[in-house]
Protein backbone atom coordinates (compact mmCIF):
# COMPACT_ATOMS: atom_id res chain seq x y z
CA UNK A 1 0.00 0.00 0.00
CA UNK A 2 1.42 3.68 -0.90
CA UNK A 3 0.50 7.29 -0.24
CA UNK A 4 1.64 9.51 -3.28
CA UNK A 5 1.25 12.13 -5.27
CA UNK A 6 0.50 13.00 -9.11
CA UNK A 7 1.62 15.86 -11.70
CA UNK A 8 -1.82 15.82 -12.88
CA UNK A 9 -3.43 16.06 -9.62
CA UNK A 10 -3.38 18.63 -6.40
CA UNK A 11 -4.61 15.34 -4.38
CA UNK A 12 -2.95 12.78 -2.40
CA UNK A 13 -3.51 9.21 -4.22
CA UNK A 14 -3.51 5.87 -2.42
CA UNK A 15 -2.66 2.06 -3.85
CA UNK A 16 -3.23 -0.76 -2.91
CA UNK A 17 -2.04 -4.73 -4.10
CA UNK A 18 -5.24 -6.70 -5.53
CA UNK A 19 -7.44 -8.83 -3.01
CA UNK A 20 -9.20 -11.69 -3.47
CA UNK A 21 -11.79 -10.78 -5.69
CA UNK A 22 -9.57 -8.14 -8.11
CA UNK A 23 -8.07 -8.60 -11.18
CA UNK A 24 -6.35 -5.20 -10.10
CA UNK A 25 -4.46 -2.74 -8.35
CA UNK A 26 -6.67 0.07 -6.80
CA UNK A 27 -5.55 3.21 -7.00
CA UNK A 28 -7.84 6.06 -6.39
CA UNK A 29 -7.82 10.04 -5.19
CA UNK A 30 -7.80 10.76 -1.39
CA UNK A 31 -9.59 14.22 -2.45
CA UNK A 32 -7.56 16.08 -0.17
CA UNK A 33 -4.28 17.96 -0.25
CA UNK A 34 -3.51 17.86 3.31
CA UNK A 35 -1.48 14.78 4.11
CA UNK A 36 -2.62 13.98 7.48
CA UNK A 37 -6.21 13.66 6.22
CA UNK A 38 -5.04 11.83 3.13
CA UNK A 39 -2.93 9.49 5.70
CA UNK A 40 -6.17 8.67 8.03
CA UNK A 41 -8.06 8.33 4.55
CA UNK A 42 -5.28 5.80 3.45
CA UNK A 43 -5.46 3.96 6.88
CA UNK A 44 -9.62 3.84 6.89
CA UNK A 45 -9.43 2.48 3.50
CA UNK A 46 -6.50 0.09 4.22
CA UNK A 47 -8.71 -1.49 7.13
CA UNK A 48 -11.64 -1.84 5.53
CA UNK A 49 -9.94 -3.77 2.65
CA UNK A 50 -8.64 -5.88 5.38
CA UNK A 51 -11.82 -6.98 6.48
CA UNK A 52 -12.84 -8.02 3.42
CA UNK A 53 -10.32 -9.70 2.12
CA UNK A 54 -9.81 -11.62 5.03
CA UNK A 55 -13.03 -11.75 7.54
CA UNK A 56 -15.19 -11.87 4.48
CA UNK A 57 -17.03 -8.32 4.79
CA UNK A 58 -18.97 -6.68 2.36
CA UNK A 59 -17.45 -3.58 1.28
CA UNK A 60 -19.74 -0.23 1.35
CA UNK A 61 -21.06 1.07 -1.96
CA UNK A 62 -22.96 4.63 -2.04
CA UNK A 63 -26.37 5.19 -3.74
CA UNK A 64 -24.28 7.80 -5.88
CA UNK A 65 -22.45 4.16 -7.06
CA UNK A 66 -25.30 2.47 -7.41
CA UNK A 67 -27.20 5.19 -9.36
CA UNK A 68 -24.93 5.67 -12.17
CA UNK A 69 -24.40 1.52 -12.24
CA UNK A 70 -28.06 1.75 -13.20
CA UNK A 71 -27.82 3.96 -15.60
CA UNK A 72 -24.95 2.88 -17.16
CA UNK A 73 -26.36 -0.55 -17.37
CA UNK A 74 -29.90 0.88 -18.39
CA UNK A 75 -28.87 3.63 -20.96
CA UNK A 76 -30.68 1.47 -24.03
CA UNK A 77 -33.94 2.00 -22.26
CA UNK A 78 -36.76 4.21 -23.48
CA UNK A 79 -37.15 5.73 -19.96
CA UNK A 80 -33.10 6.53 -19.86
CA UNK A 81 -33.56 10.17 -19.80
CA UNK A 82 -36.65 10.45 -17.44
CA UNK A 83 -34.57 7.77 -14.99
CA UNK A 84 -32.13 10.33 -15.16
CA UNK A 85 -34.57 13.18 -14.51
CA UNK A 86 -36.21 11.35 -11.50
CA UNK A 87 -32.46 10.56 -9.92
CA UNK A 88 -31.30 14.39 -10.10
CA UNK A 89 -34.27 14.65 -7.76
CA UNK A 90 -33.52 12.37 -5.56
CA UNK A 91 -29.99 13.47 -5.08
CA UNK A 92 -30.02 15.66 -2.22
CA UNK A 93 -31.90 13.16 -0.39
CA UNK A 94 -29.55 10.18 -0.95
CA UNK A 95 -26.76 11.25 -2.25
CA UNK A 96 -23.39 9.99 -0.36
CA UNK A 97 -25.17 8.18 2.06
CA UNK A 98 -24.20 4.28 2.29
CA UNK A 99 -26.69 1.73 0.73
CA UNK A 100 -26.95 -0.14 4.11
CA UNK A 101 -27.90 2.84 5.54
CA UNK A 102 -30.66 3.80 3.44
CA UNK A 103 -33.90 2.32 5.58
CA UNK A 104 -37.80 2.46 5.33
CA UNK A 105 -37.79 5.06 7.66
CA UNK A 106 -35.81 7.27 5.53
CA UNK A 107 -37.43 6.39 2.27
CA UNK A 108 -40.91 7.16 4.18
CA UNK A 109 -39.19 10.59 4.60
CA UNK A 110 -38.18 10.86 1.06
CA UNK A 111 -41.36 9.59 -0.55
CA UNK A 112 -43.42 11.92 1.61
CA UNK A 113 -41.06 14.64 0.61
CA UNK A 114 -41.96 13.45 -3.16
CA UNK A 115 -45.63 13.00 -3.00
CA UNK A 116 -46.12 16.53 -1.44
CA UNK A 117 -48.05 17.89 -4.20
CA UNK A 118 -47.76 15.41 -6.48
CA UNK A 119 -50.20 12.84 -7.89
CA UNK A 120 -49.86 9.49 -6.39
CA UNK A 121 -49.14 7.50 -9.20
CA UNK A 122 -46.24 9.43 -10.35
CA UNK A 123 -44.61 9.46 -6.82
CA UNK A 124 -44.75 5.65 -6.83
CA UNK A 125 -42.97 5.60 -10.03
CA UNK A 126 -40.31 7.73 -8.27
CA UNK A 127 -39.99 5.28 -5.60
CA UNK A 128 -40.75 2.37 -8.00
CA UNK A 129 -37.27 3.51 -9.56
CA UNK A 130 -35.72 3.76 -6.01
CA UNK A 131 -36.84 -0.17 -5.35
CA UNK A 132 -35.41 -1.32 -8.69
CA UNK A 133 -31.85 0.22 -7.77
CA UNK A 134 -31.69 -1.48 -4.73
CA UNK A 135 -32.96 -4.84 -6.05
CA UNK A 136 -30.20 -4.93 -8.28
CA UNK A 137 -27.68 -3.73 -5.58
CA UNK A 138 -28.93 -6.96 -3.32
CA UNK A 139 -29.24 -9.43 -5.99
CA UNK A 140 -27.22 -8.86 -9.34
CA UNK A 141 -24.51 -6.69 -7.85
CA UNK A 142 -24.42 -8.10 -4.18
CA UNK A 143 -23.97 -4.79 -2.57
CA UNK A 144 -26.53 -5.25 -0.04
CA UNK A 145 -27.49 -8.29 2.23
CA UNK A 146 -31.31 -7.30 1.76
CA UNK A 147 -33.43 -4.60 0.46
CA UNK A 148 -35.70 -2.08 2.54
CA UNK A 149 -38.78 -1.93 1.76
CA UNK A 150 -40.14 0.86 -0.43
CA UNK A 151 -43.30 1.71 0.28
CA UNK A 152 -45.88 3.39 -1.86
CA UNK A 153 -48.87 5.80 -2.23
CA UNK A 154 -52.20 4.40 -2.26
CA UNK A 155 -53.65 5.51 -5.83
CA UNK A 156 -57.20 5.82 -5.48
CA UNK A 157 -57.51 5.80 -9.39
CA UNK A 158 -60.06 6.45 -11.55
CA UNK A 159 -59.24 10.31 -11.73
CA UNK A 160 -60.10 12.35 -15.00
CA UNK A 161 -59.27 16.49 -14.84
CA UNK A 162 -59.53 18.21 -17.89
CA UNK A 163 -59.77 21.84 -18.55
CA UNK A 164 -62.67 24.23 -20.23
CA UNK A 165 -61.56 26.39 -22.91
CA UNK A 166 -61.69 29.10 -21.61
CA UNK A 167 -59.22 27.90 -18.51
CA UNK A 168 -56.66 26.36 -20.81
CA UNK A 169 -56.91 30.02 -22.78
CA UNK A 170 -55.90 31.57 -19.28
CA UNK A 171 -53.05 28.77 -18.68
CA UNK A 172 -51.54 29.73 -22.14
CA UNK A 173 -51.57 33.36 -21.50
CA UNK A 174 -49.52 32.37 -18.72
CA UNK A 175 -46.95 29.78 -19.87
CA UNK A 176 -43.72 30.53 -20.64
CA UNK A 177 -43.37 30.03 -24.58
CA UNK A 178 -41.42 26.98 -24.93
CA UNK A 179 -44.46 25.17 -22.68
CA UNK A 180 -47.50 27.17 -23.99
CA UNK A 181 -46.02 25.54 -27.38
CA UNK A 182 -46.23 21.91 -25.53
CA UNK A 183 -49.35 22.52 -24.14
CA UNK A 184 -50.75 23.35 -27.04
CA UNK A 185 -49.37 20.50 -29.23
CA UNK A 186 -50.17 18.15 -26.02
CA UNK A 187 -53.88 19.41 -25.92
CA UNK A 188 -54.06 19.20 -29.95
CA UNK A 189 -52.52 15.72 -30.61
CA UNK A 190 -53.49 13.68 -27.41
CA UNK A 191 -49.97 12.82 -27.27
CA UNK A 192 -47.88 12.09 -24.02
CA UNK A 193 -45.33 14.41 -22.14
CA UNK A 194 -42.56 11.84 -22.81
CA UNK A 195 -43.60 12.04 -26.61
CA UNK A 196 -44.15 15.22 -26.63
CA UNK A 197 -40.99 16.56 -25.34
CA UNK A 198 -38.74 14.65 -27.25
CA UNK A 199 -40.27 14.74 -30.64
CA UNK A 200 -37.83 14.90 -33.50
CA UNK A 201 -38.57 16.45 -36.96
CA UNK A 202 -37.51 13.38 -38.90
CA UNK A 203 -40.96 12.01 -37.11
CA UNK A 204 -43.15 14.91 -38.77
CA UNK A 205 -44.14 14.65 -42.54
CA UNK A 206 -46.23 18.43 -42.99
CA UNK A 207 -47.10 17.08 -46.54
CA UNK A 208 -48.98 14.17 -45.21
CA UNK A 209 -50.05 15.58 -41.95
CA UNK A 210 -49.14 13.47 -39.60
CA UNK A 211 -46.26 12.28 -37.41
CA UNK A 212 -45.00 8.71 -36.69
CA UNK A 213 -44.53 7.32 -33.43
CA UNK A 214 -42.74 4.03 -33.06
CA UNK A 215 -42.71 1.31 -31.59
CA UNK A 216 -40.06 2.03 -28.57
CA UNK A 217 -41.71 5.37 -28.16
CA UNK A 218 -44.92 4.29 -27.47
CA UNK A 219 -46.21 3.08 -23.67
CA UNK A 220 -47.94 -0.36 -25.27
CA UNK A 221 -44.99 -0.79 -27.38
CA UNK A 222 -46.81 -0.48 -30.75
CA UNK A 223 -45.93 2.52 -33.32
CA UNK A 224 -48.62 4.33 -34.77
CA UNK A 225 -49.62 7.25 -36.93
CA UNK A 226 -50.41 10.70 -35.80
CA UNK A 227 -52.85 13.16 -37.58
CA UNK A 228 -51.82 16.73 -37.17
CA UNK A 229 -54.97 18.99 -36.87
CA UNK A 230 -54.55 22.77 -37.77
CA UNK A 231 -53.63 23.73 -33.73
CA UNK A 232 -51.10 20.94 -34.48
CA UNK A 233 -49.83 22.21 -37.61
CA UNK A 234 -49.72 25.75 -35.99
CA UNK A 235 -47.21 24.97 -33.57
CA UNK A 236 -44.99 23.53 -35.78
CA UNK A 237 -45.11 26.04 -38.27
CA UNK A 238 -44.00 28.28 -35.73
CA UNK A 239 -40.88 25.96 -34.28
CA UNK A 240 -39.45 25.50 -37.55
CA UNK A 241 -36.13 26.65 -37.57
CA UNK A 242 -35.80 26.66 -34.14
CA UNK A 243 -33.67 23.47 -33.45
CA UNK A 244 -32.07 20.86 -36.20
CA UNK A 245 -33.42 17.80 -34.88
CA UNK A 246 -36.17 18.35 -31.99
CA UNK A 247 -39.05 20.22 -31.83
CA UNK A 248 -39.28 21.98 -29.00
CA UNK A 249 -36.30 23.11 -26.88
CA UNK A 250 -35.48 25.71 -23.90
CA UNK A 251 -32.42 27.57 -24.46
CA UNK A 252 -31.36 25.50 -27.78
CA UNK A 253 -31.68 22.03 -25.29
CA UNK A 254 -33.82 19.37 -25.50
CA UNK A 255 -36.57 19.17 -23.00
CA UNK A 256 -36.20 16.65 -20.27
CA UNK A 257 -38.68 18.11 -17.98
CA UNK A 258 -41.68 19.87 -17.80
CA UNK A 259 -42.52 19.50 -14.30
CA UNK A 260 -40.92 23.04 -13.07
CA UNK A 261 -41.39 25.77 -11.24
CA UNK A 262 -42.29 27.54 -14.16
CA UNK A 263 -45.25 25.32 -14.53
CA UNK A 264 -46.57 24.94 -11.33
CA UNK A 265 -46.22 29.13 -11.07
CA UNK A 266 -48.65 29.31 -14.33
CA UNK A 267 -51.13 27.08 -12.99
CA UNK A 268 -51.41 29.34 -9.60
CA UNK A 269 -51.68 32.69 -11.77
CA UNK A 270 -54.14 31.11 -14.29
CA UNK A 271 -56.22 30.27 -10.97
CA UNK A 272 -56.11 26.83 -12.02
CA UNK A 273 -55.55 23.86 -9.12
CA UNK A 274 -55.72 20.04 -8.91
CA UNK A 275 -53.81 19.82 -12.52
CA UNK A 276 -51.03 17.61 -14.11
CA UNK A 277 -49.60 17.59 -17.16
CA UNK A 278 -50.67 14.31 -17.85
CA UNK A 279 -54.24 15.99 -17.89
CA UNK A 280 -54.00 17.82 -20.96
CA UNK A 281 -54.39 14.28 -22.64
CA UNK A 282 -57.71 14.12 -20.65
CA UNK A 283 -58.38 17.63 -22.22
CA UNK A 284 -58.01 16.47 -25.54
CA UNK A 285 -60.03 13.43 -24.86
CA UNK A 286 -63.00 15.96 -23.49
CA UNK A 287 -62.58 18.07 -26.03
CA UNK A 288 -62.67 15.26 -28.74
CA UNK A 289 -65.52 13.66 -27.25
CA UNK A 290 -67.63 16.70 -27.00
CA UNK A 291 -66.86 17.37 -30.60
CA UNK A 292 -68.10 14.14 -32.08
CA UNK A 293 -70.53 13.32 -29.79
CA UNK A 294 -69.21 10.18 -28.63
CA UNK A 295 -70.23 8.93 -25.12
CA UNK A 296 -66.92 7.78 -24.03
CA UNK A 297 -63.66 8.21 -25.74
CA UNK A 298 -62.35 5.01 -27.54
CA UNK A 299 -59.42 3.58 -25.60
CA UNK A 300 -59.74 5.85 -22.27
CA UNK A 301 -56.81 8.16 -21.97
CA UNK A 302 -55.35 7.49 -18.93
Amino acid sequence: MTLYKRKDSPYYWVKFSPIKGELKPLMQSTATANKRQAQQYHDKLQGERWEQDKLGVRPSHTWDEAAAKFLEETSHKRTHEWDKSMLRWFHPHLGGKDLADINRALLDQVRAVRANGMAPATANRYMALVRTILRRACIEWEWLDRVPKVGMMRDNGGRLRSLTRAEFTRLLAELPEHLADMAQFSVATGLRQANVAGLQWRQISLERRHLWVGADQHKNGSAHAVPLNEAALAVLLKRQGGHSINVFTYEGSPIVQVNTKAWRNALKRAEIVDFRWHDLRHTFATWHREAVGFPQFPGRFA
